[in-house]
C-alpha cells in the first residue's frame, strides 16, 4: 500500500505562520544537526534564556537584522558575559540558517559582524555612566517632543512616557505595567513590582526577576505627569497611567518603532541611546540631586558600591562616600 504523504506541509509553508520560538522547537533537531553534546548544553541555555525572551514572539519570516541587533544590544546592556552573548548569538546563527535552507529567509539576519567591538564600547560604558545621561530637562523635552513629531499620528502620550521614564530611571516595560495602586500620592513614591513582556499572540504584565519590588521617589516633574492620570483613575487602582495609542500595553521595540526612535537619537547627537534606554539618564539626575545613596541603591536595583558611586559627580564622591545618609547642598537639574 502505498501513503500519500501530499497532504502534509512542507517545513517552508508550514514555518510561514510560526513565531521563532515554535519554529525553533520544530526544527531544532535539524538546526542543531553536527553539534557536539559538550557545546549543546550553553546553547539551550542561550536558546531559552535570551533568545526565546527577546524574539521568540516574533514571525521567522519577518525576523530582520534590526531585530537581531536590539536583542543584541539588550543581552549588552544586561551585562551578559562574553561567552553568553557568543552562544546565544551562535544558536541563533544555527537556527535561523535552517530558516533559510527551508526557505523561509533569503539570508540570515543573525549573521552580524563586529558585535564584539559593540561589547567592548559596552564595557568601557559602564565605567563612566554619566556619559550616557541627557545633559538636562531641555534635551529632554527636546527628544520627547522630536519622538511625538516623528509618531505616525502624533501621540503626546509617547513624549509622556519617555519623560517620565528618564525622571524615575525606569524601563519603558516597566511604565507600560504601571497602575494607579502602584502610586503612593502621600510620600510620591512607585513601587516597581512588574513589567510588560512579549509572549506569543501579544504583550502580558509579569512579575519582576525574583519578584523583586524597588522604591522609586518620584521627583516634582514626575508627579506632573502623574497628577491628572492618578485623578482620572481614583476609582480604578488596576488602570494604566501610560498607555499605546490603542489603550493597551506597549513594549520597548513598539515605542521605538513608533516613534522612529534610532532615527530621531542620531539627529538630536545621542547616538549611545541607540544601545541604552534612559535608566542612566534618571541614575544620573537623581545622584547629581542629592537622594541619598541607600535609595539610589534601591532605585539601580542594587548594583555593587563601586558601580553605585560611577553615577555621583565627581566633585561629591568623598562627601557622599564619608555621609551616604546626608544629600550635599548642590543639585542636579530641576523640573
Amino acid at each position: 500500500m502505498t501513503i500519500d504523504y501530499s497532504h502534509e506541509p512542507s517545513p517552508a509553508a508550514a514555518g510561514r505562520t510560526m513565531s521563532l520560538a515554535e519554529y525553533g522547537e520544530c526544527r531544532w533537531t535539524a538546526a542543531m544537526r553536527g553539534l557536539e553534546p559538550l557545546t549543546m548544553c550553553p546553547y539551550e541555555a542561550g536558546w531559552r534564556l535570551r533568545v526565546l525572551p527577546s524574539l521568540g514572539h516574533v514571525p521567522v519570516h519577518g525576523m530582520t537584522r534590526r531585530a537581531v541587533n536590539r536583542a543584541l544590544h539588550g543581552w549588552i546592556a544586561d551585562e551578559c558575559g562574553l561567552s553568553t552573548v557568543k552562544n546565544s548569538l551562535a544558536v541563533l546563527v544555527r537556527v535561523l540558517e535552517q530558516a533559510v535552507r527551508d526557505g523561509l529567509l533569503d539570508a540570515n539576519p543573525a549573521r552580524i559582524v563586529g558585535w564584539q567591538r559593540e561589547y567592548q564600547r559596552a564595557q568601557h560604558e559602564r565605567t563612566a555612566p554619566r556619559s550616557l545621561a541627557l545633559p538636562g530637562p531641555a534635551a529632554l523635552d527636546r527628544l520627547a517632543a522630536g519622538l511625538v513629531r516623528r509618531s505616525a499620528d502624533g501621540y503626546e502620550g509617547w513624549g509622556d512616557i519617555v519623560r517620565f521614564a528618564a525622571w524615575t530611571a525606569a524601563r519603558f516595560s516597566e511604565v507600560s505595567a504601571l497602575r494607579a495602586q502602584d502610586i503612593d500620592p502621600v510620600s510620591w513614591t512607585w513601587q516597581v513590582c512588574r513589567h510588560t513582556v512579549s509572549v506569543p499572540g501579544g504583550l502580558s504584565d509579569c512579575a519582576c526577576r525574583g519578584r523583586s519590588r524597588r522604591a522609586v521617589p518620584l521627583r516634582p516633574a514626575a508627579r506632573i505627569l502623574l497628577a491628572g492620570r492618578l485623578r482620572a483613575a481614583r476609582h480604578s487602582p488596576q488602570a494604566r497611567l501610560f498607555t499605546a495609542p490603542c489603550g493597551g500595553r506597549f513594549s520597548t521595540p513598539l515605542l521605538r518603532q513608533a516613534t522612529d526612535w534610532d532615527e530621531a537619537v542620531v539627529e538630536l547627537g545621542h547616538e549611545f541611546l541607540l544601545r541604552h534606554d534612559l535608566r542612566p539618564t534618571g541614575l544620573t539626575w537623581l545622584a547629581a540631586a542629592g537622594v541619598p545613596l541607600s535609595v539610589l541603591h534601591e532605585v539601580a536595583e542594587r548594583p555593587a558600591p563601586d558601580r553605585l558611586r560611577r553615577y555621583l559627580p565627581p566633585e561629591e564622591r568623598p562627601v557622599r562616600e564619608a555621609a551616604p545618609g546626608v544629600p550635599p547642598q548642590r543639585s542636579g537639574p530641576r523640573p
